[in-house]
């Protein structure tokens, strides 16, 4: 059954995704005379690189996250479709949804990335990813309940178990969860369970590789392993997990590590919808694309943001798969889409690489700005600004300096909830409502 949408004499684009890449093109082509038809599996766009600050009780959920129908309050030519995309019918411009069918002129891929546990079943069943609000929420959640459960533990080896954390993965997201986690342990969590003896909570990073933030400069790196440790995180570089069972984590060599709690930052991969032939599916789970972001062997059907793969001279293995990548991409292919449209040339994407930033607990960041390569609080500053101003939503933008001055003020946060998700089950033909654990 075709889904609810107005038919016009505008020619329709369907934009999959409301990441940064999916919502920047609907701003950008809605008043150019297109019928925009947004669809994503979430009512709201989600401000990515803050997660493990709502992980880690900075900030609350609903401070990163902006409801799509605000952003397109008022404007008739947008419609947003909360659904998730099953199968895409190229040869009759059709998309199957869980609406519904959903027809399109113009179809646009920009469905991100998932977290990607390569083939490891032990880290994916037990393993906390940290790839939605949701994801986030959940990590705040246990991290919190093993706080409660650590104040009632006899055995030491146990309460060793319930306050120790294994990060996996020495990204920007590993990095930057690991300076939150550092702080917390310093700062907060000793006022909050003065009974707990918190030399006794290692948290430790493990990277596969040499060093610490891959896509950054030597320096970024080294200095990145300096803050970490100097907060007393430790760093394991060059070692590879096996298998996590809940409880214990085993590495490579043999070594392992007792802990509840692991935070998987190790890996992400696209979320590809069906229909797509597997022929233009390359590592990483991306789409190949051409030179204008259009899908290998398809017209009218283009990819953008961590999905799209697209080899050029400078990146002949795609390009990184972060934010700033997806805003230019879906700037150009709005100008494209007009030009199509319109009959005229297209024109090719080239990256701007603006550089790359990544912080460690207050005071200290790591910054990558072209030839400037620099650390501490200048580039914390600089990458506060950056990040505030990229949030969508001036409200938004407020609560968050709000919070981040009085954690900054205060050497605390307020937002120490845990929030169990509730079960309805019926018994006996009554209702009750059940809570929801965190194991």
């Amino acid at each position: 059954m075709p889904v609810n949408i107005p038919e016009t004499e505008q020619k329709r684009v369907v934009i999959v995704g409301a990441g940064f890449g999916g919502l920047k093109l609907a701003r950008k082509i809605y008043h150019k005379g297109f019928q925009v038809v947004l669809i994503d599996r979430n009512n709201y766009h989600q401000f990515q690189p803050l997660f493990y600050q709502v992980a880690t009780s900075g900030l609350e959920p609903s401070s990163i996250s902006f409801p799509l129908r605000k952003v397109f309050q008022k404007i008739k030519n947008v419609h947003i479709r909360i659904a998730e995309v099953e199968k895409i019918l190229s040869e009759e411009n059709l998309l199957e949804t869980t609406l519904g069918t959903v027809w399109y002129d113009y179809l646009v891929i920009a469905t991100g990335a998932t977290t990607n546990f390569f083939g490891m079943p032990g880290f994916e069943e037990n393993g906390i990813p940290m790839k939605s609000v949701s994801e986030a929420l959940f990590l705040r959640n246990s991290l919190l309940q093993n706080f409660e459960v650590a104040v009632t533990e006899r055995k030491l080896e146990e309460l060793k178990r319930q306050l120790s954390i294994v990060v996996v993965g020495g990204g920007p997201t590993g990095v930057e969860v690991c300076g939150a986690l550092a702080e917390m342990k310093k700062f907060v969590l000793p006022k909050d369970y003065p009974e707990l003896d918190f030399s006794l909570m290692n948290i430790t990073l493990v990277e596969a590789a040499d060093q610490l933030l891959s896509g950054m400069s030597k320096h970024a790196a080294q200095k990145s392993k300096m803050y970490l440790e100097n907060l007393g995180i430790s760093v394991r570089l060059n070692c590879k997990v096996v298998d996590f069972d809940g409880s214990v984590v085993k590495l490579e060599s043999g070594e392992s590590f007792n802990t509840k709690i692991l935070i998987w930052a190790a890996g992400i991969k696209g979320q590809m919808p069906e229909g797509i032939n597997p022929d233009t599916i390359v590592r990483g789970n991306r789409i190949k694309v051409d030179q204008y972001n259009r899908v290998v062997g398809y017209e009218n059907i283009f990819a953008i943001g961590d999905i799209a793969y697209m080899e050029t001279n400078t990146y002949p293995y795609g390009h990184p798969q972060v934010a700033q990548v997806a805003l230019q991409q879906a700037t150009q292919l709005a100008a494209n889409l007009q030009a199509i449209r319109d009959g005229k040339e297209l024109q090719a994407y080239q990256y701007v690489d603006k550089g790359s930033m990544a912080t460690i607990g207050r005071n200290r960041a790591v910054a990558d700005l072209h030839l400037l390569k620099f650390g501490g609080f200048i580039a914390w500053l600089i990458w506060m600004f950056v990040h505030l101003m990229s949030i969508v939503g001036v409200k938004n933008r407020l609560l968050i300096f709000i919070n981040w001055f009085w954690n900054y003020v205060t050497y605390d946060q307020s937002l120490r909830l845990i929030i169990r998700p509730i079960v309805r089950t019926k018994k006996g033909g009554k209702q009750q409502i059940e809570v929801k654990e965190i194991t």
